[in-house]
């Protein structure tokens, strides 16, 4: 009785939260701080909006950065006192070039300098007179080509932002695609230009001829006088409109952007402002290249390295702001602020960062990375599909997909009572609990709900009623040979439970595959089918076992139909 009663009080408190947490999808809990928050949202095909499949030039990228990289060398090699006539760059797709050096021993101190001062990006394939050929390394070009992905992913994320679309999805598509589905988004010509518009990067040195409170005060009365927040209008717009309204109270050449504060989720719910010269004169088109490294203790923090021209740039503005801020803005976004320590005169920097927990560092490097990089090396994007969803036809198929829903989930339940009596009836009573476990959880994870999404959730019904009727007939062997109620009860559930197993383990391997390979719809099906799993493992073995062993163990009933 004493595990019974423990066992009852999970299922209890299990099924409570669960009601609490589908709520939300139908009341408005804001006001109770302490409410769980979570919520299904509907995918494109439901509630209508924009599907775009991108392009990603790639080569293009790769070009580019060969080119850079010859720049480089040349700057290098010059220091070494070697003489190159010309570079070759026919092959510059591929990540191949070629240089000319002007002898036949400058050829050979090509190659050796390559090997010893880029030994894990570059590889020399040969050397015949005064040609070297040189390539990048295959692990470093495939990394290189997912950096594009990766950056042309988080450029395309922070322009979406700007429309407030309540969960887009943003995905690669195979090697240089990238699908973007924005649901419930209308304006789609407004949405494609933003999508296609290039990263803007700059570096600017922070101004303190006006406090932080001073800046606060300004901001706060522009935006009283003007009856306007950031919370009311989209941030470029907020931006425009708040240094508009700072004309003439903030120094000349200055200008006030912003920062999300590390535990805020929008902008608007936590930012710091900056004071920020205008007049730099760096930006992201000098860089060449943004990576996360590792400090002396093993602290992640971010590399940079810039061309030829940038370093000398970077190296006359670090020299004369010794001791300040020099603020890393995307978009402008100001990504972070570090402090300059010293001069640096090899267009190679670091940028610190200041969290104590190694997780949360690598998670800022790689997102401080990845935004360089889309400043720095930006991909051109080729629309190559589009489709348009209206929310008349998405609310059309929902509705279908319930009315079959529902008249499915009652028939079940219709015959499950009629067959198996009483045992029927708790398959149903456990059916309900799966069925609310499963949309609490999918809410709980902040899921989008699609069409195959539901597909998903008819299914779970199906096989969640499949492992009931294992019990059942169980059971009813057990009955048939004479045991008695608890023996039968004992024995259904253990003998059908190696079934149960193995179809959910075989159920699991498929969803994981799909979910793994599968991109969009897909993986929203999929997901499903794993929470459908997991429901249906607790509700429709734990919570119908909880259910009978009180019908028979507390109520004292020793007689039912199976």
């Amino acid at each position: 009785m004493e595990g019974l009663r423990s066992r009852t009080w999970i299922a209890a408190i299990v099924i409570a939260v669960a009601v609490a947490s589908i709520i939300p999808n139908f009341a408005d809990t804001s006001a109770l701080k302490w409410w769980p928050a979570g919520k299904l949202n509907y995918g494109l095909d439901i509630q209508g909006g924009l599907h775009l499949v991108m392009g990603v030039d790639i080569d293009g990228v790769v070009a580019t950065s060969v080119v850079r990289q010859t720049q480089a060398l040349k700057a290098e090699l010059e220091k070494e006192n070697v003489v190159v006539k010309e570079f070759t760059t026919s092959l510059a797709k591929q990540g191949e070039f070629g240089i000319v050096a002007n002898s036949v021993e400058d050829a050979k101190k090509i190659e050796a300098s390559i090997q010893k001062n880029h030994p894990n990006s570059l590889q020399v394939l040969n050397v015949t007179g005064e040609s070297v050929e040189v390539k990048y390394l295959e692990a470093y070009l495939l990394d290189q080509k997912q950096n594009v992905i990766r950056q042309a992913i988080e450029t395309i994320r922070n322009r979406i932002d700007e429309f407030g679309v309540a969960e887009p999805s943003i995905t690669q598509q195979g090697a240089d695609r990238i699908l973007v589905q924005l649901p419930g988004m209308a304006d789609a010509e407004r949405a494609k230009q933003l999508i296609n518009t290039t990263a803007k990067l700059d570096f600017m040195m922070v101004s303190y001829e006006k406090s932080p409170d001073e800046i606060r005060q300004l901001i706060a009365d522009a935006e009283k006088a003007g009856g306007y927040s950031m919370s009311t209008l989209k941030y470029t717009e907020y931006i425009a409109k708040v240094n508009q309204d700072l004309q003439g109270k903030i120094p000349p050449k200055t200008i006030v952007y912003f920062q999300k504060l590390d535990n805020a989720k929008t902008m608007d719910v936590g930012s710091t402002p900056f004071l920020l010269h205008t007049d730099t004169d760096l930006s992201g088109d000098y860089l060449d290249s943004a990576a996360v490294s590792f400090g002396q203790y093993g602290e992640p923090e971010v590399s940079l390295r810039f061309n030829p021209t940038g370093a000398t740039k970077f190296s006359n503005l670090t020299g004369e702001n010794i001791n300040k801020q020099m603020a890393i803005v995307l978009d402008k976004v100001v990504k972070t602020a570090p402090n300059i320590q010293s001069k640096i005169p090899n267009g190679e920097a670091r940028i610190t960062l200041g969290r104590s927990n190694n997780k949360d560092q690598m998670e800022e490097a790689k997102l401080i990375a990845t935004a360089l990089r889309a400043g720095a090396l930006p991909a051109s994007l080729e629309q190559l599909e589009e489709r348009r969803v209206g929310p008349s036809l998405g609310k059309d198929a929902l509705d279908k997909a319930k009315l079959g829903s529902y008249i499915g989930s009652i028939l079940i339940m219709i015959f499950m009572i009629v067959y198996y009596r009483t045992m029927g009836l708790v398959s149903t009573m456990a059916l309900v609990v799966n069925i609310l476990s499963m949309f609490a959880l999918l809410g709980s994870l902040g899921a989008t709900l699609t069409l195959p999404g539901i597909a998903g959730m008819a299914l779970t019904v199906g096989f969640a009623v499949d492992a009931n009727v294992l019990i059942n007939e169980r059971m009813r062997e057990e009955i048939l040979k004479g045991a008695s109620l608890k023996s039968a009860i004992k024995e259904g559930y253990d003998k059908a439970m190696s079934a149960i197993i193995d179809s959910n383990i075989t159920v699991s391997a498929t969803a994981l595959v799909l979910l793994y390979f599968g991109t969009g719809p897909v993986r929203g099906f999929a997901v499903t089918l794993l929470v459908g799993i997991v429901s249906t493992l607790f509700a429709n073995v734990f919570v119908s076992k909880v259910i009978v062993d009180n019908l028979v163990h507390r109520f004292g009933v020793n007689k039912f139909s199976v």
